[in-house]
């Protein structure tokens, strides 16, 4: 997105888009929460043997990563422009702002989708298909960005509009993959009734993930309002471009850590203590 909003629609949009990124991070850090946290009670409960159990389990994370992204959603468009005015976008930059982070916002329950179904496509032994979905949603979104601003003059709305259609890629098909009778894993939806005590386990544990996502966004937030301070646009578009080339080094990590928390979790939950150290 900061690359053709950059190119194509200039400066002012591209401070705009980053201005207000942080607090869709924010947002965004729940569905990072469900994800990590509902996975390793999931795995762990596959490695004491209960398959059934961590069906129900994996069912209930669910129904509370719907009703939570619908809630933050309403939430997040309601607050939107004065939370932007507070991190400091200006006049010139407020229509873009709210153009990009309202559609962006409409896709928020994809978004949670595609965070909390990469860790369940881990769990349930199919990373190879995490890898291609996240990858055919990430190369979707750079294709619609190409045809909604340099075919179709969009402008910011063509940049957020790509984004939402790549995340409804990156949570669709994991969806429809669990729910197909390709899905011969141990993780299936099933009847269940919602208990409390497992979903306040599930959160309690991928609350870190939340606030890393939630403080970095803080960090973003106040960078930018010292930026716009003393270097206006100029400061955060220069931040920007920064902060776009760490996040490739960021998601390394992520992405091991991801990857490595399900396996930790199944063989807790198994006793293998000499593999787990492992």
């Amino acid at each position: 997105d900061g690359f053709f909003i950059s190119n194509i629609v200039g400066k002012t949009a591209f401070a705009s888009v980053n201005l207000i990124i942080p607090f869709l991070q924010i947002l965004g850090g729940v569905g990072a929460m469900l994800g990590v946290g509902g996975s390793a009670l999931v795995a762990k409960t596959l490695g004491e043997g209960d398959a059934h159990r961590a069906g129900r389990y994996f069912t209930m994370m669910m129904y509370l990563l719907l009703g939570s992204s619908l809630v933050f959603t309403g939430l997040g468009i309601a607050v939107l422009r004065p939370v932007a005015y507070l991190f400091g976008a200006t006049d010139a930059m407020i229509g873009d702002v709210m153009t990009y982070g309202t559609i962006c916002l409409l896709f928020n329950t994809a978004l949670h989708a595609q965070y909390t179904f990469q860790s369940y496509l881990i769990t349930a032994e199919k990373p190879r298909l995490a890898l291609w979905v996240v990858v055919a949603a990430g190369v979707a979104n750079m294709i619609l960005d190409y045809v909604f601003m340099a075919l179709i003059p969009m402008g910011v709305a063509g940049a957020a509009l790509a984004t939402g259609l790549s995340e409804c890629i990156g949570g669709l098909i994991p969806l429809f993959w669990f729910l197909s009778k390709k899905n011969k894993s141990a993780l299936r939806f099933t009847k269940t009734n919602f208990e409390i005590k497992p979903m306040l386990l599930a959160c309690g544990n991928g609350a870190s993930e939340m606030l890393s996502s939630v403080s970095g966004s803080i960090t973003g937030i106040l960078y930018n309002l010292q930026l716009m301070k003393y270097a206006g646009e100029d400061g955060v578009a220069a931040y920007g471009v920064v902060m776009y080339a760490a996040f490739i080094f960021l998601g390394i990590f992520n992405g091991y850590s991801q990857g490595s928390s399900p396996i930790v979790s199944y063989h807790y939950g198994a006793q293998n203590r000499r593999e787990m150290k492992n």
